[in-house]
This record gives C-alpha cells, sequence and structure tokens, in this order.
C-alpha cells in the first residue's frame, strides 16, 4: 500500500481546452467508434447514441498519457479505451505508449451478462460468508470455468485438472462448486469463515434443516415479498430480488413464492 499513489483525473482534464479537445479528437474518426459491439448495436436498432458518449474513450487515453502510464488492466470492454485510444494518443503526444493487459468479463450469478450491481446479480464483497457462499452456488454450472481463471487462486494446471475431471463425470458439479464457494469466501474472509458458510449451507440447503439461529422480523401492513427481501438486506436491489423469485429462489415454511408482488395476510 505504501506504494500506492491515487490520482484524480480532474487534475489535468480540467485543464484542457476546447483547442486541446479538438487536437485530440483528430485522432479518431467516426467509424472506430461505431464499429464498436456497444456503438454497433444501438446503431443497428436505432437506438440513440450521444456525441459525449465518445468523450470517454478520449479522456481515458489521455489519462494514461497523464500518468505516464507503463501499463493498464482492464477488461474486454475496455479494450478500445485501452489498447486503440490510449495507445493512439500516447504516441500523439510523444510518450511511448503503454501495454494493455486485457482480462475477461466475470458473468454474474445469472452466468449471462457482467456481474453488475445495478443489474441486480452481482455477489457483493462486504457481504457475509453465509450469503456470499450462497450466492456462488446458484451461478450456472456453465459460468463456473470464468469463476476459476478470475477469482480464485488456483493455478492453470489445477484448473485444468478440475474441469478434466468434470468433462469424465469424476466430480460432480455441485461438489466443485462448493469447493469454489469455499475459496472464494476464504479470500474475503478466512477459512473458517468458509467451513462454516459450507456447513450452513448443507444443513439448510441439503438436508433441509431449519437455521440455528434466525433474525426475527415484524411484518408492516401490505407489504409484498418484494418488499420484504428489500428491506431485510436479504438481496441487493428491487431487480435482483424480482429475479430470485422468477427463479423460484424464494420460499415460506417450504412453499416457493414466485409473485414479486404478493401480500401478506
Amino acid at each position: 500500500k505504501e506504494k500506492t499513489h491515487i490520482r484524480f483525473n480532474a487534475e489535468w482534464l480540467s485543464e484542457l481546452s476546447f483547442a486541446d479537445l479538438i487536437k485530440l479528437a483528430s485522432n479518431f474518426t467516426i467509424q472506430q467508434f461505431i464499429s464498436r459491439e456497444n456503438f454497433k448495436l444501438r446503431w443497428e436498432n436505432g437506438d440513440a447514441i450521444y456525441l459525449h458518449e465518445t468523450f470517454y474513450a478520449l479522456m481515458q487515453g489521455y489519462d494514461a498519457y497523464a500518468l505516464r502510464a507503463d501499463v493498464q488492466v482492464g477488461g474486454t470492454d475496455q479494450l478500445f479505451n485501452i489498447v486503440t485510444a490510449a495507445r493512439k494518443l500516447m504516441n500523439f503526444l510523444g510518450e511511448r505508449p503503454n501495454i494493455g493487459v486485457i482480462l475477461d468479463i466475470l458473468p454474474g450469478t445469472d452466468g449471462e451478462i457482467k456481474m453488475s450491481k445495478s443489474l441486480g446479480n452481482h455477489i457483493p464483497l462486504l457481504s457475509t460468508p453465509e450469503d456470499m457462499y450462497g450466492k456462488v452456488m446458484s451461478i450456472p454450472d456453465k459460468a463456473m470455468g470464468k469463476f476459476f481463471r478470475l477469482v480464485t487462486r488456483w493455478t492453470p494446471a489445477e484448473i485444468k485438472e478440475i474441469e478434466a475431471s468434470l468433462v469424465t463425470g469424476n466430480q460432480h458439479p455441485r461438489d466443485v462448486k462448493m469447493r469454489l464457494a469455499h475459496e472464494i469466501v476464504s479470500i474475503y474472509h478466512s477459512a473458517e469463515a468458509a467451513q462454516q458458510a459450507q456447513d450452513a449451507f448443507i444443513r439448510i440447503f441439503q438436508q433441509g434443516n431449519i437455521p440455528e439461529e434466525m433474525d426475527e422480523y415484524q411484518l408492516k401492513e401490505n407489504q409484498t415479498v418484494l418488499d420484504v427481501l428489500v428491506e431485510n438486506q436479504l438481496v441487493g436491489s428491487k431487480s435482483e430480488g424480482r429475479r430470485l423469485i422468477t427463479q423460484n429462489g424464494v420460499r415460506l415454511d417450504g412453499d416457493t413464492l414466485n409473485d414479486p408482488n404478493q401480500i401478506f395476510p
């Protein structure tokens, strides 16, 4: 930490003049932006693409120049900003272009789209061991490979061995996912907390037992199932709560609740 410096890009971006912006923008073509997947899909669908959205790539590229960055690390969604914009601007401004290290995007608990709090498919880093363990266990089997590579301490050789065992049937996907959940909870909490979370998961979800300790909550008049989930912080957002309910992930006294707007009597 003592070698880490935090900078705010207002230091240099606020000093750029309109003439500076024109010079920076002259390094790019409209075609370069429209050909990007995100813009391309919106263009083809007739959705609005605002001019200021193109500024982000210029700003990120100028950030790299201002910091004289040697390396930038980012996800595949930052490929254009890091590899194209930053390197082009650094070269244009007389600096040696940085090196881009591009990583895959971690999918959310739905296993489809990138993990995002606003989309309600995220696993909070500050959640309890039990909550974190349970959310990892909820990801689809097909997403496990990306979690192996992006959020564990396992080596490529270990991952290769695990995936081979899944193909041959030597290991059940559920058992591998439990190992994955244990690893992730161990990283953000501890090995002891991970084991306790695993024991609780087995006791509640596999053996069907009632938790040893349960919080109490006094229902309010006309509260819906979704209201109760959000108010008790059982979900991160209403969208996450709706998804959980529609996927039959919420039960009351053993009965599955499938209507987010159901009002408790």
